[in-house]
């Protein structure tokens, strides 16, 4: 051990969340009653005949998806101006050049769906952002509406337009969640502009996430060839409901290669009805920072299977810290539902409305507990974040866990160059081996050990002393990084 004291190996990891909400908004129509949608959450019938023809399904559907064309005004300097607003060149030429800002017009195309006999729209918010005009055509192209945006939600990047006029042909909706791979799906819209197109395939998966695409990730894959201009479209099920609303593609040539997204119904439901009737999206706040659970965790916290979220960081005076969780316990279930993972837990939790109470469960010590919690609002600024991993201490030792790494106590000049809270008590990592297994499990310089096998250190000293008892090739560290702290496993016998 060298003498700023060496240790300690930090698992790199994608990333603790935070569970949170957000506040959105957009100027429009005034709050009211919620939308009033033709509903039909009946199954598919499961051993229906193979049909040779959706003929009799795009003539039901066709009539609901919609044209959407938005316009905006773009100002910008001539890109010349920084030159002529030298005094030098306006000598050289003789005149007073001046930086006039330019406007032009931008126009974007997208598609929409009818989803209420009185006019309510449902669409992507990409196809209009920003958008100063929004004018709506029916299947003809040729009866077009002005469009009033009702409201926007960027992290779902759903759009609410609103037409005036009565006895549109509303879509009927279903319950996204019946959805299963390898149902059949239609995909409508107005791709690259030619007109509107229907294209057949299936559901490839269900809940994708990660993607970094929006905030709140759910989405249904589907293998119907989508492409610029079907944005914003209807995804419908063989019997010509609603399922999602087309949203992104995922292409190394700009057009469709077979891995479309789309927004599950569900969702944008959900999103629709706050923004009419509440007149924005409040999303619920948990208050803890969560974390996937990986092999190396289950075993670790000796749990039964790889599921659920991982608690790494109560935040002090939420509704999670009022309730009773702790850090180190595995959110197992939320609402009386199964919690997959913490992306999961995510979304109930923004889609659980403040205020509301609800009851938690989770594996403690081996052990289940169930808490109640009431949903707290979180401010927009305090949207989930994710952060880097860390961990390792150097003992004499050939598959020693935290082998190649130095710490050294927090002094106010480190915090104040890291960002490093007052309240954050810990040993502050300044060395990494980059051949180490501290490294390879994503351990930085930076990062502040907090725990070691679940036993606090406040300073490099007490972090020597715990990495001494470490026993064999593995070390459980809880670590702080990047405004928030989170479990990692380090595992040296991995390198044997």
């Amino acid at each position: 051990m060298t003498s700023k004291h060496s240790y300690l190996q930090g698992v790199g990891f994608g990333g603790w969340l935070a569970i949170a909400l957000a506040v959105l908004w957009f100027s429009g129509v005034e709050a009211g009653a919620p939308p009033k949608l033709k509903v039909d959450d009946s199954a598919l019938p499961a051993e229906a005949r193979p049909t040779l023809s959706f003929s009799h399904v795009v003539k039901k559907v066709a009539p609901s998806v919609v044209n959407i064309y938005s316009s905006k005004t773009v100002r910008q300097n001539p890109a010349f101006s920084p030159f002529f607003d030298d005094p030098f060149f306006r000598r050289f030429f003789g005149m007073p050049f001046e930086s006039i800002p330019r406007e032009r017009r931008e126009q974007s195309l997208g598609s929409g769906v009818i989803v209420t006999e009185d006019g309510y729209i449902l669409t992507n918010n990409h196809v209009v952002e920003g958008a100063d005009e929004v004018k709506v055509a029916l299947q003809d192209d040729k009866t077009t509406y002005e469009a009033k945006i009702v409201g926007t939600d960027p992290q779902t990047d759903i759009a609410v337009l609103k037409i005036d006029g009565k006895k549109f042909p509303a879509i009927t909706v279903t319950d996204s969640d019946k959805l299963e791979v390898g149902d059949i799906v239609l995909a409508i819209g107005n791709p690259f502009g030619v007109g509107q197109t229907v294209t057949m395939g299936i559901v490839s998966a269900t809940g994708r996430g990660g993607m970094g695409i929006v905030d709140y990730e759910d989405f249904i894959q589907t293998d119907a060839s989508i492409n610029p201009g079907n944005s914003g479209g209807a995804l419908v099920d063989a019997m010509g409901r609603l399922v999602g609303i087309n949203q992104s593609i995922i292409s190394r040539s700009g057009g469709n290669q077979g891995i479309g997204f789309s927004v599950p119904i569900n969702l944008a439901r959900y999103v629709m009805e706050r923004l009419v009737t509440d007149g924005k999206v409040t999303r619920g706040y948990l208050g803890v920072v969560i974390q996937p659970v990986t092999p190396d965790l289950a075993k670790e916290f000796k749990l039964p299977e790889n599921t659920g979220a991982l608690v790494g960081e109560v935040t002090a005076d939420s509704p999670a810290q009022e309730a009773g969780l702790k850090e180190g316990d595995v959110i197992i279930e939320f609402n009386g539902k199964k919690v997959n993972d913490s992306r999961h837990l995510r979304l109930m939790a923004s889609q659980t409305p403040p205020g509301t109470k609800v009851p938690v469960k989770v594996l403690r010590e081996g052990k289940e507990h169930t808490f109640t919690v009431k949903m707290g609002e979180l401010e927009p600024e305090k949207l989930a974040k994710a952060g880097r991993s860390s961990g390792g201490l150097r003992r004499e030792s050939a598959a020693d866990p935290l082998d190649g790494v130095t710490v050294d106590d927090l002094d106010s000049r480190s915090r104040s160059r890291l960002g490093i809270p007052s309240n954050v008590r810990g040993a502050l990592v300044v060395e990494v081996d980059p051949d180490c297994p501290a490294a390879e499990a994503g351990l930085r310089p930076g990062d502040v050990i907090i725990e070691i096998n679940r036993q606090r250190v406040t300073n490099a000293d007490e972090a020597i002393a715990a990495s001494e008892k470490v026993k064999g090739d593995r070390v459980l560290l809880r670590v702080y990084s990047g405004g928030g702290s989170r479990y990692v496993v380090i595992n040296a016998g991995k390198r044997r």
